[in-house]
């Protein structure tokens, strides 16, 4: 069956590196992208995105960054939604006597109050750039121009974590979807947004979500993998990612996308 619109995550999916999509996946998606409307779907910030449709020859479509808070269509924005000042200092206040920092985003910018390897490494795999700056600096700046964030990423200890998730959970479960990425990591978003949310706005009148085909490989893509007509995961997924989809393919390191893309969906 032909679809009219591709969504893929990136991290973990899409990407056969920490940063780039191969050779193999250009030339797979070179095949199909006349006919078929590919979306990137991402927790990512733009920039973390756009050197990537540009090497896969996509920057004429929308991207869905930060998990459906920012939906762009070139400098368009579609959809924007922010956690706002007032609940992110709340979530400071929490943090304060723990060893947690708030990686803070909105749109292109990006905040941490000081360097970690964590912070290193999201600036290599991503190729975006933090401004270093006290969290409190940042939270004072965005109160006073009346904008919050797309995306917080606590960068925590697993103690520090086990402690916070369990509070977040309490105090912010109508307002946030809280989702702890590994052991020191927890990713926090306005709860109005999903990946799935941000593709509904992309859909046709005449489209039905029977016309798309998605893949993932995290808890994150449940929702979107469970409504979409076809859903793919690929082999290093989460057991609970696998046993929702479709099929499953070949892990992200042997271009499980493109693999899928090749076998069942160029002519």
């Amino acid at each position: 069956m032909k679809y009219k619109i591709l969504c893929s995550d990136l991290d973990g999916t899409l990407l056969s590196t920490k940063s780039n999509v191969s050779k193999y996946a250009i030339e797979q998606i070179s095949k199909i992208k006349n006919d078929t409307r590919i979306i990137l779907v991402s927790a990512r910030m733009p920039s973390g995105m756009r050197y990537i449709q540009e090497s896969l020859g996509i920057t004429n479509e929308t991207i869905i960054c930060y998990n459906g808070a920012l939906v762009l269509s070139g400098q368009q924005e579609l959809a924007s939604v922010i956690i706002p000042v007032n609940i992110l200092k709340k979530i400071y206040n929490l943090c304060s006597d723990l060893e947690a920092d708030l990686g803070l985003y909105y749109y292109n910018e990006w905040y941490v109050p000081q360097p970690s390897i964590r912070v290193e490494k999201e600036t290599k795999y991503t190729k975006s750039t933090p401004t270093f700056e006290s969290t409190s600096t940042t939270l004072s700046n965005w109160e006073q121009r009346n904008i919050g964030a797309h995306k917080i990423m606590l960068m925590c200890t697993k103690e520090s974590a086990d402690i916070l998730m369990p509070l977040l959970k309490e105090k912010f479960s109508v307002q946030l979807n809280l989702y702890r990425s590994n052991d020191t990591l927890i990713e926090i978003a306005p709860i109005s947004v999903s990946k799935l949310s941000a593709i509904k706005l992309l859909m046709d009148s005449n489209d039905s979500l029977e016309d798309i085909i998605a893949f993932g490989d995290n808890y994150n893509d449940i929702e979107m993998l469970e409504n979409v007509g076809c859903s793919v995961a690929v082999e290093n997924a989460r057991e609970e990612v696998k046993a929702i989809s479709n099929y499953v393919t070949l892990k992200n390191t042997d271009d499980g996308v493109a693999h899928f893309i090749e076998e069942h969906l160029v002519n």
